[in-house]
């Protein structure tokens, strides 16, 4: 729910560009993380990660993150929360796709009926309104490979994170810090302002996160998908009543269809649940 009003923190930042957001945002969520877990005093950092081939994964999952980041930010700044909304919406879909793929998670007549419809609304979206949503299926597989990768990698959330963040915090530094020398960086022209929001902009990234991963290490991906409609249905609204952005008949086919296979799902899981 959280990311749902993301779009309404990051259009305050309008006037900052979106590559120098994103530095901010990956260094920021660095050193809160890097704070909380001196704070906890538990679970030393890099005593979880087992051998070279998770910390490799770790870099990998920084790397899609910060690459969703990046995406999402420029999206919302130029005008794209409705398609941005979309890539959500399509994410649970593909963890749900992914978790039958590699981790073995069964999928019923409905949950396949489900991602059928989805299918087939981002199909007609495409053909109807002429143009592909490369924003939407980039924020959607860059997410959707983050999950599946964290969760494969078994380790205390906490710590990926924090790790996660140190890693991608190297270039975000070193970018700010040769704009700012070469008199191209936002903090050039310092108010209090823009230079909070920026830094505050670690801590609204990193949570979300911190709590998307403590969910991934205990229920299933399929499930975990399914859950995370809430925040694009409030990006959704945002865009078309806030923000005043296009909701074309090709937008609305596209999105009935993929609501149509939340309603079924959420309903099977309700009657699975209750038989069990």
């Amino acid at each position: 729910m959280t990311w749902g009003f993301f779009p309404l923190y990051w259009k305050l930042l309008q006037h900052v560009p979106p590559v120098e957001i994103l530095c901010h945002r990956m260094f920021w969520s660095m050193v809160f993380m890097a704070t909380l877990f001196i704070g906890i005093r538990r679970h030393p950092i890099f005593r979880q990660v087992k051998g070279l081939g998770q910390y490799l994964l770790l870099f990998l999952t920084g790397a899609l993150i910060s690459a969703n980041w990046g995406i999402y930010i420029w999206a919302i700044n130029n005008g794209h929360i409705v398609q941005s909304s979309l890539g959500y919406y399509i994410n649970p879909l593909l963890n749900v796709l992914f978790g039958f793929l590699f981790l073995r998670e069964r999928l019923n007549k409905v949950q396949c009926m489900s991602l059928a419809l989805a299918v087939f609304g981002v199909t007609y979206f495409t053909v109807d309104f002429g143009h592909f949503p490369f924003i939407s299926i980039m924020l959607a597989l860059t997410f959707a490979l983050y999950g599946l990768i964290r969760k494969k990698i078994n380790i205390n959330a906490t710590s990926a994170l924090t790790v996660e963040t140190i890693y991608m915090s190297v270039p975000a530094l070193a970018y700010l810090v040769v704009t700012f020398l070469q008199g191209n960086n936002a903090l050039n022209d310092f108010d209090w302002p823009t230079a909070l929001l920026l830094a505050f902009g670690g801590v609204v990234t990193a949570v979300p996160l911190l709590w998307f991963g403590k969910a991934a290490e205990r229920i299933p991906l399929s499930t975990m998908g399914f859950i995370q409609y809430l925040s694009p249905s409030m990006q959704l609204l945002l865009g078309v009543l806030v923000f005043g952005e296009p909701f074309t008949t090709s937008h609305v086919v596209c999105f009935s269809c993929i609501w149509v296979g939340l309603i079924l799902f959420s309903v099977d899981s309700v009657i699975r649940s209750r038989r069990k």
